[in-house]
């Protein structure tokens, strides 16, 4: 149930591939999405996006966060800010989420987006909201 949100239409769309979560990281609300980035991505001075990262971001953290959810409840994120850091222009940028608390209504999550030798790309943080279905 938790990984309804790792096949949402917009990733396929998009191109992003979601890493299979252990049962722990499950349980820890955490999610590694990843997205090879090249010309197609790119803004008019010639990197990539920064849509497409907030993007990737948001779909890193919304993945953790659902997998923190109960089968009746479903959740939607009120704020969310990223920080870039650095511009790319190809390669495989990679967001790793991770539940920072998760409250009955309210939870928070962080997220830090970086490219294939590792250096930080950009960072993210979210607030969800709890729904009951």
């Amino acid at each position: 149930m938790s990984e309804r949100f790792a096949e949402a239409p917009i990733s396929r769309l998009v191109g992003f591939r979601v890493h299979s979560a252990n049962s722990d990281a499950d349980q820890l609300g955490e999610a590694v999405v990843e997205i090879d980035c090249g010309p197609q991505h790119h803004n008019p001075m010639g990197r990539v996006h920064g849509g497409l990262i907030s993007a990737l971001a948001d779909a890193a953290m919304g993945i953790a966060f659902g997998r923190t959810l109960l089968e009746s409840e479903d959740f939607s994120t009120v704020e969310m800010k990223v920080s870039f850091i650095r511009p790319i222009r190809v390669g495989t940028l990679k967001a790793n989420a991770v539940v920072i608390q998760r409250g009955l209504r309210i939870g928070f999550v962080d997220c830090r987006i970086t490219d294939q030798r590792g250096k930080i790309v950009a960072t993210a943080s979210s607030t969800c909201t709890v729904l009951s279905s």
